[in-house]
């Protein structure tokens, strides 16, 4: 079994090409899911290593171990709540949360991400009636993410109408984040989590990628600031 395994590993290993797991890893894996239960449950911003939007039922990927905010959503909905909505705007695609809820229509799934781009999925034409991905090209600003946050992202939550929304907040869309080649700021990070505290009645963000140490936690800090701004998005 795939957590056992991850379970096991005592020394530094390479268990895919890109994402190394040792002695510690499911510790780690294991707290941050938790902690990502406990945010969903107060409506709090679960600040975690590592990220869980790439990680499959049963697979590690990109630095993804377990899917964070899909445990989060599960734990929610065993304990009452219906209907959920996932919005990711970590600059890759979540291609192990759409995996895992594709086809269920209790769970909506919104992304925003570069595109072409790693994973490789999320493109134009990977939609369904519970799957919403908008792709944007590399060098999309500040204007071109609060125009499709505007335009796509919250006719599609509202149409949806959750009881619960769930932020994947990834901040490597950043103009200085070394993985990617977004051009986003600070301002439009919380313009972004101010547009996401309005989608419904409940909202708890986690966080996914984000890796410039020197400029995630003043990103971390702008996104914390719009959580907080309870106005209406307009």
């Amino acid at each position: 079994m795939y957590i056992e395994r991850l379970a096991a590993i005592e020394q530094p290993t390479l268990v895919t090409l890109d994402t190394v797991a040792s002695e510690t890893t499911f510790e780690a894996a294991r707290l941050a899911a938790g902690l990502a239960i406990e945010a969903a449950r107060r409506g709090g911003f679960a600040l975690v290593r590592p990220p869980g939007h790439h990680a499959l039922p049963a697979e590690t990927m990109g630095f993804c171990f377990v899917n964070n905010v899909a445990v989060a959503a599960r734990r929610m909905q065993a304990e009452g709540v219906e209907r959920i909505a996932i919005v990711d705007f970590d600059v890759h695609h979540g291609n192990g949360t759409e995996e895992i809820f594709r086809g269920d229509d209790s769970v909506l799934y919104v992304s925003l991400h570069q595109w072409p781009f790693y994973p490789g999925t999320g493109g134009p034409d990977d939609q369904d009636e519970t799957t919403l991905n908008i792709p944007l090209p590399a060098g999309s600003t500040d204007a071109e993410y609060v125009d499709a946050f505007a335009t796509r992202v919250e006719p599609a939550v509202a149409g949806f109408a959750p009881d619960l929304v769930l932020v994947s907040a990834g901040f490597d869309a950043h103009t200085e984040d070394p993985l990617a080649a977004m051009r986003v700021t600070a301002p439009a990070f919380r313009e972004l989590a101010r547009r996401c505290a309005a989608l419904g009645p409940r909202v708890a963000a986690i966080l996914e990628g984000g890796y410039n140490l020197a400029t995630l936690p003043r990103l971390v800090e702008a996104a914390l600031a719009g959580f907080r701004d309870t106005k209406t998005a307009g």
